[in-house]
């Protein structure tokens, strides 16, 4: 009888016998090493960068990268996280900017106390998550088209709420995290390195988070080896949606207000930062320390950049010339083609 059992940190093969393990247990720390291959492009970038303008290597600037890119890096991990699974959710871009929006509404239109407006936004997006988990477990809608579907409506929702404008009265609670520093770091990078420290703890050591692989490279596999596929779809949303509205509040937070187009076009550079970070558009594949290095080395790629003077709109077009590379790279190593 077939075993499913680990092929690297939370990806499981089918095994028929212990020949098979054994080629498995050769492969393992190839797979490991492949979660630092972004490591060397880092360093390379941190030379350059050097040489591109003396202030690159100040503790300013890398703080100043490291606190821009955890809104960023906690919709990616929370993106991987559906990826790996096997699903889409391309509505957590709308989440950004529509959980905070609901959280500063709470207080200054629906008069609730300003010390629930953090737990209102970060209610909202799980909410979301949840709505998108639901109707794509149980009634097994395209994830893709549906969640496209959320990213309009929700988009929506927010400039009807706000009537298209920026919200500027936002109360301490809202401001604090995306502000404040902690032993000279700001917070928002702890509490972005804390998400992803947990991601990597969950997928590579508890058997709920490493069911995401079985369930991303073969559900009906996934589902005979006794996994509850759909409360672990469900549950990823949900999740998900709670990263996007915790992103949301950081970027309020940093920027001092809501505005009405907060968190618009943000899929596009999380797609690029999860797929040159080794995550699977097929599902299945991907770690969250690639992930990570994916969403620093886009960072770093555009900081340097722009220090060198290059105009904001040809930034753009790179990270879709990186995505292009990127699936390139990955059809070529993996062999597998991508549907």
């Amino acid at each position: 009888m077939s075993q499913i059992v680990d092929a690297s940190p939370g990806q499981p093969t089918e095994l028929d016998g212990g020949g098979r393990a054994a080629r498995v247990a050769a492969r393992l720390p190839i797979a490991r090493l492949r979660d630092f291959a972004l490591v060397p492009a880092i360093l390379v970038l941190l030379v350059v960068g050097a040489f591109v303008d003396k202030s690159f290597l100040t503790s300013t600037n890398l703080l100043n990268i490291l606190q821009q890119q955890t809104e960023l890096g906690l919709v990616v991990l929370a993106e991987a996280l559906i990826l790996v699974a096997g699903r889409f959710d391309l509505s957590l871009e709308s989440t950004v900017g529509l959980a905070p929006a609901l959280g500063l509404l709470a207080v200054t239109a629906w008069h609730v106390p300003a010390a629930l407006a953090v737990p209102v936004c970060l209610a909202a997006g799980v909410v979301i998550g949840a709505f998108n988990g639901l109707l794509i477990v149980k009634f097994r809608l395209s994830a893709f088209v549906l969640t496209l579907g959320m990213l309009i409506t929700l988009r929506g929702l927010q400039l009807g709420l706000t009537g298209g404008k920026s919200l500027f009265t936002i109360p301490a609670s809202f401001t604090y995290l995306g502000g404040v520093s902690w032993f000279g770091v700001p917070a928002s990078v702890w509490l972005c390195a804390l998400a992803f420290a947990g991601g990597i703890v969950a997928l590579g050591y508890l058997r709920q988070g490493r069911s995401l692989y079985a369930i991303g490279g073969n559900v009906d596999a996934a589902r005979a080896a006794g996994i509850r596929v759909d409360r672990v779809v469900l549950a990823v949303y949900v999740i998900g949606g709670l990263l996007a509205a915790l992103a949301g509040l950081l970027f309020a937070g940093r920027l001092g207000s809501v505005s009405a187009s907060q968190g618009s076009g943000m899929i596009f550079e999380v797609f690029a930062a999860a797929v040159i970070g080794g995550v699977s558009l097929n599902g299945g594949k991907g770690s969250m320390f690639g992930a990570f290095t994916g969403v620093l080395l886009l960072f770093m790629i555009q900081n340097v950049l722009t220090l060198a003077g290059v105009p904001a709109q040809w930034i753009s077009a790179l990270n879709g010339a990186i995505i292009l590379v990127a699936l390139a790279v990955s059809r070529i190593t993996s062999g597998r083609a991508q549907e």
